[in-house]
């Protein structure tokens, strides 16, 4: 039984001083990695334009991509709707905005406004 405590006591003050030394790695290696910025640019972005503006801190941004067709090979107009969290109300219908994918906010939103690249005339 002696020998069970003393290199149970001697591992827990051996891994004491490896955490110590880890703490210290890991908070020098989070600052300077790229691995985080990486990470983050890893959501996806979007760029469309705001069709409804009407709901407190959520915009409607409707987004149009051009898709051959598989067996006509024509190009069609896909459109798709994302609802957006818009945390300070700034854009308004017809802006050009981008947004970038995020937690889900409510049922149906799953994205945030970055920025208004255009505004509406």
């Amino acid at each position: 039984m002696s020998d069970i405590d003393t290199s149970s006591a001697g591992a827990a003050e051996g891994s004491a001083s490896d955490e110590a030394g880890v703490e210290a790695d890991t908070t020098s290696d989070v600052t300077t990695s790229p691995e985080a910025s990486t990470i983050r640019s890893a959501r996806k972005v979007r760029e469309g334009v705001v069709t409804s503006a009407g709901m407190d801190k959520t915009i409607v941004v409707t987004i149009t991509d051009r898709v051959r067709h598989a067996k006509y090979n024509k190009f069609v107009l896909k459109s798709k709707k994302l609802y957006t969290h818009d945390e300070t109300n700034d854009a308004g219908v017809g802006d050009k905005v981008r947004v970038m994918e995020t937690r889900p906010m409510s049922k149906s939103k799953r994205w945030r406004l970055v920025d208004v690249l255009e505004r509406a005339r």
